[in-house]
């Protein structure tokens, strides 16, 4: 991990009294939608920072992923519905931002799953995804569940599933499939979602962000 990213980290977890850390939302091709769940991120940071005493930038920044831009932001979430393309040289920049220390969690929105694996395959060709067991910490490490991913929305009557892809024994992507966490981290008023549910949804986010800033601390 970058001596950047250890900072990041650091500041994430409040040993050091620095500025915001801010967090991306990868914008890629292919013609998905990935400016979908516009509430999602600003409500899990809200979330975190009351919770959590964190102190992230309250709104995302939109990211491109074939940009320098990239190495700016620690952590990248990205979702969607639809197609996604990475190019030759999209796929190598996502693939130094990883290996320098930054973080993407990918969140199926619905139907993203077939290009999510052909595309990772471009940044990692020699990785799998794993399917991440329950007593992983990323479902400990700030609240607790024992079954792992919670379900937020029922897609095709599939449990939900974490999986990683990991790059020299470090967690460098979260795969989130068949649950939908993106959907429960939004406004209430969009998806009616019971309030519990919802506060599952980002809990686990928050642990998502907590082991992305701690893994290597």
């Amino acid at each position: 991990m970058s001596l950047y990213f250890k900072i990041v980290g650091l500041v994430f977890v409040g040993f050091l009294a620095v500025g915001q850390v801010k967090i991306g939302k990868l914008k890629y091709q292919g013609g998905g939608d990935w400016y979908a769940n516009k509430t999602s991120m600003p409500n899990l940071i809200n979330f975190c920072n009351k919770n959590l005493n964190t102190n992230i930038f309250p709104e995302e920044d939109v990211v491109e992923i074939g940009s320098v831009e990239i190495f700016h932001y620690p952590f990248i979430h990205m979702t969607g519905h639809g197609n996604v393309f990475f190019s030759e040289s999209d796929a190598q920049n996502l693939r130094k931002y990883l290996i320098a220390g930054g973080f993407l969690h990918i969140d199926d929105n619905y139907g993203l799953d077939k290009f999510v694996r052909r595309e990772m395959k471009k940044v990692f060709p020699e990785l799998e995804f794993i399917e991440l067991p329950y007593n992983h910490p990323i479902y400990h490490i700030k609240f607790d569940f024992p079954k792992g991913l919670p379900k937020v929305h029922e897609h095709d009557n599939k449990p939900p599933q974490g999986f990683g892809l990991l790059y020299q024994g470090r967690l460098v992507c979260l795969y989130t499939y068949e649950c939908d966490l993106g959907n429960g981290w939004e406004d209430q008023i969009i998806y009616n979602d019971p309030e519990p549910i919802r506060q599952q949804a980002l809990q686990m986010g928050a642990n998502i962000l907590t082991y992305c800033f701690t893994q290597d601390l």
